[in-house]
C-alpha cells in the first residue's frame, strides 16, 4: 500500500528533487501577473500606411515618414518627418503587434514611443498619435481602441509618450494594426525642424 506523505509546513530539500509520479498542472490564471512587460517593435517593422507592402522610404515625403538608418556605431536608427521648417506636415507609418500569449486578457496594452524634435522646436505645435484597430480575422477591424489623445511632443528634449489602448475584449493572439502619425505646424523658416521617434514599445500585462 502506498502511503501519500503530507507536510503540513515549510519543507527543504538539499540536493536535487525527482519525481516519478504526476505533477498537477498551474493555470495561467494562477501565475502571478508581470505588469506592462516590454515588447519593443523593431523600427523596420514599420511600413508605408497605405501601401503596407512597401517599406518605410530613406527621405520622407508627402504623408508618409522615414526610417533614417544612421552610421552604424554612432547613431541608432529613427523615425522621422525629416526637415519641414516652414512647411509643418502630417505624416504615417503603420506597423502591426499580435499579443503574446501569456498576455492577461483584458488587461493593460499600451504603446510607448520615445520621441522629441531634433534641431529647433516647431514654433506651432508637433504632436504624436496613435490609431489601433484589432483585425477581425475577416480582412476588417474593430473601431479605434486607442484611448489617449495626440500628444505634445514640441521640444528638444526627448522624452517618453505613453498611449493606453483600450483592452475590453482582447485576447492572447489578437492583431493590432496601428498607425503612427506625427503632425507639426510651423512657419518660420530658420533652423531644421524635424520630429523624431527614436524607439517604440509595447507595455503588456502577462502572466508566464
Amino acid at each position: 500500500m502506498t502511503v501519500a506523505l503530507r507536510v503540513d509546513g515549510d519543507m527543504r530539500v538539499t540536493g536535487a528533487l525527482q519525481v516519478d509520479g504526476t505533477m498537477p498542472t498551474v493555470k495561467r490564471t494562477s501565475i502571478e501577473q508581470t505588469a506592462e512587460a516590454v515588447f519593443a517593435i523593431p523600427l523596420t517593422s514599420l511600413r508605408v500606411h497605405d501601401a503596407l507592402a512597401t517599406n518605410l522610404p530613406g527621405t520622407a515625403a508627402d504623408d508618409d515618414l522615414a526610417l533614417v538608418g544612421g552610421a552604424f556605431g554612432s547613431a541608432s536608427p529613427k523615425v522621422s518627418t525629416g526637415d519641414v521648417k516652414g512647411a509643418g506636415c502630417t505624416r504615417c507609418a503603420r506597423f502591426q503587434f499580435q499579443l503574446p500569449a501569456e498576455y492577461d486578457a483584458g488587461q493593460t496594452v499600451a504603446i510607448r514611443a520615445s520621441c522629441g524634435m531634433t534641431t529647433t522646436a516647431a514654433d506651432g505645435a508637433a504632436t504624436l498619435d496613435f490609431v489601433v484597430h484589432k483585425s477581425d480575422r475577416e480582412a476588417g477591424v474593430s473601431a479605434d481602441i486607442c484611448a489617449t489623445a495626440a500628444k505634445d511632443i514640441n521640444d528638444t528634449a526627448w522624452a517618453d509618450q505613453t498611449f493606453q489602448i483600450t483592452p475590453t475584449g482582447l485576447t492572447a493572439g489578437d492583431v493590432l494594426d496601428i498607425l503612427m502619425v506625427i503632425a507639426i505646424t510651423d512657419t518660420a523658416t530658420g533652423t531644421a525642424v524635424i520630429g523624431d521617434v527614436g524607439a517604440l514599445e509595447m507595455l503588456v500585462d502577462i502572466r508566464a
